[in-house]
């Protein structure tokens, strides 16, 4: 039973790989949404979330990076790495398989990842991504950009992450969802490629997850003042 969510992403990889692909170009991209520095009353965090992908549209090899790196402490306190295929199943709509790395200080953990992503009506960016290990969670996000000018672009950003059994070594509750709210102003310096920007981050943990940060000392909600850029390939 180890390797039961292992197993399942490959059986659904393997069908990812059946489809047939059309004769069109490959295409690449690497860059980082996020790459930023956040000011907090506790810690400070340097953090990033970014990427790339490389293949067609019928099917693209996708890699995903996320961190936050704590600066009175000196460690990762989260730091993942994904690898996925991913295939478009509407309009819209892409499914995704594959696998996530967890390599931050402290324990090491590896999950399958199947999800959905895409864009919803009115252009909003979401993601619904299940990850199958010993340590079951969902995560949810969504974004979207708002054209303020044709340079100036207000960025809201939400993200839930819903652990489905209690993981004490992480300090995660079952069913207690650690949320995220984001907003950051960018000003796009050199075409999409680079943009700087500034920004407010807050996250609050709930349920038995708070109830655990607050059994180790920590704080179960914090806000940030953000600075940081934009960089896509």
């Amino acid at each position: 039973m180890r390797n039961w969510h292992l197993t399942a992403v490959v059986i659904a990889s393997a069908l990812l790989v059946a489809r047939p692909l059309a004769a069109e170009p490959v295409v690449w991209s690497i860059g980082a949404e996020q790459l930023e520095y956040r000011v907090g009353e506790g810690s400070d965090i340097q953090a990033w979330d970014g990427g790339g992908f490389i293949g067609k549209d019928e099917l693209r090899v996708v890699w995903r990076s996320e961190a936050e790196y704590v600066s009175d402490t000196d460690k990762f306190e989260t730091l993942e790495n994904q690898i996925r295929l991913q295939v478009p199943i509407a309009t819209f709509f892409d499914a995704v398989a594959g696998v996530r790395f967890d390599t931050p200080d402290g324990p090491d953990r590896a999950h399958g990842v199947i999800g959905i992503h895409g864009l919803a009506p009115q252009w909003f960016e979401v993601n619904l991504d299940l990850y199958l290990s010993e340590q079951p969670s969902v995560r949810f996000e969504v974004e979207y950009e708002a054209l303020i000018t044709n340079h100036w672009i207000l960025t809201p950003t939400l993200e839930i992450d819903l652990p489905l059994i209690d993981d004490q070594e992480i300090g995660q509750g079952a069913f207690g969802p650690t949320i995220e709210l984001g907003a950051r102003l960018s000003y796009d310096l050199v075409d999409r490629s680079i943009a700087p920007y500034i920004g407010v981050h807050w996250e609050r943990r709930f349920g038995e997850s708070a109830t655990l940060a607050r059994a180790e000392g920590e704080q179960a909600s914090a806000i940030y003042v953000v600075a940081g850029v934009r960089l896509m390939f």
